[in-house]
């Protein structure tokens, strides 16, 4: 025992042992990548599956049909007259059509300024009050007037009355029903989700006239074209990235494939081949729409008050007419009537690669922790090579001296190796410190800037911040010299890129648990900062280093984003093009910031831009050799 320990003594001294963090911490990074990769496989996913035994999808006949595409005609006639009108026009029309049915209708009105622009509506709905209930609870049917594409909603909006006139001449209903009809998909649901629930500012959202009971489920139509369709597209992402109970995904899945006979897909991924590339695609793309937060539907506004919801969009060229939309409508709430508690048993957490095929939180956290963990391994090296003076990577290599000795007049030769102890360094904290601090506070500019500025001025403030933005880590150690009596030392430098590298980790695994495709995608284009360094005898590689970083840092990062989604939704790829676009996407942002409460402009700014520049800082450093012993 006593040799084991002193052997395990002499290997912590080995310095070949400071050798091997930045090895681990690739490991790490590769091991995450990969492990992500192998979750569309057949071994690492699941079948979907019912947890709640009381929803019984598709077990109910549905009666929705015959007479009532007469009526849904009807309504649609006199929808297409009110598409012209102005929104209170519309509301008051909406009104009377409400009370014919015999519905108690409340009007909202909402005023929202963001990026310049005030976004102001009135929101119209009205509650059918369950004749088995007593108005404890409620499931929310929304048609906006306007989807999230801006394009009118006239087959939505139709099909909605109609079922409101439908659902009103039934008595099995438990719970009440309120039908929401916003002007828009944005601004109108997210104002009247907030005041249900008294989570709005009075000064600018009006509070509703009347509610119901604690809201169940929610399910919107986004029902913009003509025709009859192939099948059913499921959109379920929330703000923030947060995701509505798996079992409500599946519910409707399991009606319109098993007693509907219509298709369903996911992520907008039509024809799908349940094969490794298109399963892949499919999750990565549901990676990247958690990951953005925006809303993408009038569902998304929900699902932050912990109300699980769905948009559903027809899809394709089929022989499914309104009267089967409207069939699959009544059947989900007919499944959500059965309730007898909120959705809980099954999944909150999880990526979907297929209709039938999901990875659950326990499966796919590790790849974006060990993404995390390789900063964390990373920030541990710098700190204890801080601990050493400047030029020296760890304890002095070892000596060799020979010692013989006799035992029972046998001579033996016994070669024992000693290391030199390294010399004791006092660590000089504050300075980095301060600047680390100083830098995350300073994320608080941008943050500040691009969601303040009117919407005319965001495109040219962003590409002056991403000029200046390349130009920022030269003049921080430029600021340190004239603020500090000397410039920053080897020690410093190591100290530096220990606490930001410590900082992204701990705030990196954190967010993995709340929003895992943020968390691994912004670890992932951070992966450069782990292995940046001081290269004060080579130019060529220092300045190849920052280009490097330049590249993936995040006004760079932004902007190829930018130029992706003009080319992806058509777009002439010119510059007048991609300064629209670009004025496009960070105007959402601010709009997200200002209503949704997105908090990934806060990620962004606060944590990745703070941890990018002071990698840079540290690469671009030429320190002193000079340090201060104990």
């Amino acid at each position: 025992m006593p040799r084991l320990l002193s052997t395990i003594l002499t290997l912590r001294r080995d310095p070949r042992l400071l050798k091997l963090p930045p090895y681990l911490s690739l490991l790490c990074i590769v091991v995450g990548v990969v492990w992500l990769l192998l979750l569309p496989l057949d071994d690492y996913s699941r079948r979907t599956y019912i947890s709640e035994n009381a929803l019984l999808p598709g077990q109910v006949h549905t009666y929705f049909g015959g007479s009532d595409q007469n009526v849904f005609r009807a309504y649609r006639h006199e929808v297409d007259a009110l598409k012209e009108r102005r929104n209170v026009e519309i509301n008051d029309e909406l009104e009377n059509i409400f009370k014919g049915i015999g519905l108690k209708v409340g009007r909202q009105n909402y005023t929202y300024r963001s990026a310049g622009h005030t976004y102001t509506g009135e929101n119209a709905y009205a509650i059918l009050q369950a004749p088995r209930g007593d108005a404890t609870e409620a499931i929310v049917l929304v048609a906006a007037w306007k989807n999230v594409k801006d394009e009118f909603n006239r087959s939505g909006v139709a099909l909605a009355l109609t079922l409101a006139r439908y659902f009103k001449r039934w008595s099995l209903w438990s719970k009440d029903i309120i039908l929401v009809i916003p002007p828009d998909s944005m601004a109108g649901i997210q104002a009247w989700v907030d005041a249900y629930h008294d989570a709005h500012d009075p000064s600018s959202v009006a509070s509703l006239p009347i509610k119901s009971g604690l809201l169940q489920g929610a399910v919107a139509i986004d029902y913009p074209r003509e025709g009859r369709f192939e099948g059913v597209h499921i959109v379920y992402d929330g703000v923030n990235g947060q995701l509505p109970n798996l079992d409500l995904i599946n519910s409707v899945n399991n009606i319109a494939n098993g007693q509907m006979g219509m298709h369903s897909f996911i992520q907008e991924k039509l024809g799908h081949s349940d094969k490794y590339n298109d399963r892949l695609r499919t999750m990565l793309r549901g990676m990247m729409n958690q990951g953005l937060g925006h809303a993408v539907g009038p569902h998304s506004s929900f699902i932050p008050y912990h109300v699980d919801a769905i948009t559903l969009q027809p899809v394709g060229n089929g022989w499914h007419d309104e009267m089967g939309m409207g069939r699959l409508v009544e059947g989900t709430f007919r499944s959500l009537n059965n309730l007898l508690e909120h959705l809980h048993q099954s999944f909150f957490f999880y990526l979907l690669m297929h209709k039938d095929r999901f990875v659950s939180i326990g499966t796919y956290l590790p790849s974006a922790m060990l993404i995390a963990v390789n900063f964390t391994i990373m920030a541990i090296l710098m700190w204890v090579k801080s601990g050493y003076s400047d030029g020296a990577s760890g304890p002095t290599e070892p000596s060799i001296t020979a010692k013989r000795e006799t035992v029972h007049e046998k001579k033996e030769e016994d070669v024992t190796t000693t290391l030199a102890a390294p010399p004791t360094v006092e660590r000089e904290l504050y300075l980095p410190l301060g600047i680390v601090i100083a830098c995350h506070f300073l994320g608080a500019l941008p943050l500040f800037i691009f969601n303040h500025t009117p919407s005319h001025l965001l495109a040219p403030f962003f590409l002056a911040f991403s000029i200046f933005n390349i130009t920022l880590p030269s003049l921080v150690p430029n600021l340190v010299n004239l603020t500090s009596a000397r410039p920053l030392t080897l020690q410093q430098l190591y100290l530096l890129k220990s606490f930001s590298l410590l900082l992204l980790g701990m705030f990196l695994s954190s967010l993995a648990t709340l929003n895992f495709s943020l968390a691994f995608l912004v670890g992932l284009v951070s992966t450069p900062l782990s292995f940046a360094r001081p290269w004060p005898g080579n130019a060529a590689i220092r300045y190849g280093y920052t280009a490097l970083l330049s590249i993936v840092s995040p006004t760079a990062v932004v902007l190829a984003g930018t130029a992706a989604y003009a080319f992806s939704e058509g777009g002439s790829g010119s510059g007048g093009g991609l300064l629209q676009t670009l004025e496009h996407v960070l105007r959402e942002a601010a709009f997200g910031w200002d209503v949704w409460g997105l908090y990934i402009p806060l990620v962004v700014w606060c944590v990745w831009w703070p941890a990018w520049l002071v990698g840079s800082v540290v690469v671009l450093g030429q320190p002193r050799t000079k340090v201060k012993s104990a």
